[in-house]
C-alpha cells in the first residue's frame, strides 16, 4: 500500500465506518496515547523494563506491530484533517535530511561500530 493510499483508505474509514474524523487536537491527544503504547512495548522487548506478566511476554511483537499501526492511523488522520500529503511531505523531509546531514552521520564516530 502507498501512503496515497493510506491516506485514502483511512479517510473512506473515516467516512464510512468511524462517521467523522475526531477533531484535531482531540486526535493529537490519542496520538500521543498510542505512541506511548509503543513506548511501554519497546521498554519491554528491547530495554530493561519487564513484563508485568509473563504472558505478555509471548504476544508482545505482535502487540508493537498493531501499536505502530495504531499511530501511523491516527498520524494519517491528523494529515487528512489538516490537508497535509504525506507523500509529498516525505519526500521533502528526506531532501532536507540528505542535504543536512550528508556528511554529518558519515563522520560520527559513534556510527561506526
Amino acid at each position: 500500500m502507498t501512503i496515497e493510499t493510506a491516506q485514502k483508505e483511512v479517510d473512506n474509514w473515516i467516512q464510512t465506518i468511524g462517521i467523522r474524523y475526531y477533531n484535531e487536537l482531540t486526535n493529537m491527544a490519542i496520538l500521543t496515547e498510542e505512541v506511548g503504547e509503543v513506548a511501554r512495548l519497546m521498554a519491554r522487548i528491547y530495554g530493561e523494563q519487564s513484563f508485568k506478566r509473563k504472558e505478555d511476554e509471548a504476544t508482545a511483537k505482535e502487540k508493537l506491530g498493531d501499536e505502530m499501526a495504531d499511530v501511523l492511523f491516527v498520524l494519517i488522520c491528523l494529515a487528512n484533517q489538516t490537508g497535509i500529503d504525506l507523500t509529498e511531505a516525505l519526500n521533502k523531509n528526506l531532501i532536507k535530511k540528505s542535504i543536512r546531514d550528508k556528511e554529518r552521520h558519515a563522520n560520527n564516530d559513534k556510527l561506526k561500530k
